[in-house]
């Protein structure tokens, strides 16, 4: 048939699809970012399972799409918080909030993300790209974890990006006001979350046991699992700072992922039960991936640990 190769490539490009139909009956979910693309896609699969929290800086929109859930899903455990992750302050005070008002926390989603930003600083002097899509989060969830523990078993995710195979952690050079490039300084925090996902999991773990060398570590210490993720590249808002990228998305939409298709990898990783004990792995298409070199890096996961607990002026052994 004529529509046989155009459908074969569409499906191509929707990639993997989490099969799970694990349910998360009084369990409790944070999603960043989730007013929009991946982030609010992932909240309509979740909220259809369990209680899910949509913490976003733009209350207004987060708004309409926690109604927009919770009409579709029959689900009124749909609730927006406020969460500006380029101020620490603010950061903070979700953090105190969310504890005062929830018992457990079962599955924190570090989702949001910003891309290609012409260089600006968060309200704490980060770039901006360094201090919302790292720095952002590696706060929050020091601020969660003792409740994650709590609950567990428990699961962190954290979205990454095939991008981080070209970044590199210029510690000389973290604000980049040495030198910028928008498009670097997106790699470079996304390899920031690999980075971030290894050494957190590897804190987490305690002791590990390889099922198969270098692929799936099984989790025994703290029963929270800390996983990330490349989602695919997905027609969304995160070009909107880009004119050019905004024009090629528009004119290559068909070789991009859905917001629905690029969700898939975070609801896998965030429900699956074949993941139950699975930590400290990159996935992508709800399938193992290969991570750069750089990202597999010890030494300087440790580092970039120990550095941004200075700047965030915090201790987290």
């Amino acid at each position: 048939p004529v529509t046989a190769a155009p459908l074969s490539c569409r499906r191509y490009v929707a990639g993997g699809q989490c099969k799970s139909t694990a349910k998360l009956e009084g369990k409790v979910v944070i999603i960043t970012g989730a007013n929009t693309g991946i982030g609010k896609e992932t909240a309509r699969d979740l909220a259809g399972r369990g209680k899910v929290i949509l913490a976003c800086r733009n209350i207004v929109k987060a708004e309409a799409a926690a109604s927009e859930i919770r009409a579709e899903t029959g689900n009124q455990q749909v609730i927006v918080k406020k969460l500006d992750l380029a101020d620490t302050k603010s950061i903070r005070e979700f953090a105190e909030k969310f504890l005062a008002e929830e018992k457990e926390l079962h599955i924190l989603i570090n989702n949001a993300g910003i891309m290609l930003c012409p260089h600006s600083k968060t309200v704490d002097g980060f770039e901006m790209h360094l201090g919302v899509n790292h720095l952002g989060h590696f706060l929050l969830t020091f601020l969660l974890l003792e409740r994650l523990k709590q609950s567990a078993p428990a699961r962190i995710v954290n979205v990454s990006s095939l991008a981080h195979h070209g970044g590199r952690i210029r510690f000389h050079d973290l604000n980049g006001e040495k030198s910028y490039n928008c498009g670097l300084a997106y790699c470079h925090s996304k390899l920031a979350n690999v980075l971030f996902t290894r050494e957190l999991a590897r804190r987490l773990q305690g002791k590990s046991q390889r099922i198969c060398p270098g692929l799936l570590s099984f989790a025994i210490g703290t029963k929270v699992t800390a996983n990330a993720l490349h989602p695919g590249s997905v027609h969304s808002e995160l070009v909107r700072h880009s004119f050019v990228m905004s024009w090629l998305w528009k004119i290559f939409s068909f070789l991009l992922k859905t917001p629905r298709e690029g969700a898939q990898t975070s609801i896998y990783c965030a429900v699956a039960e074949e993941l139950d004990s699975v930590s400290g792995q990159y996935f992508s298409d709800c399938q193992p991936a290969y991570v750069s070199p750089r990202g597999r890096d010890d030494e300087i996961a440790k580092k970039l640990w120990s550095v941004s607990c200075e700047l965030l002026g915090i201790h987290w052994d």
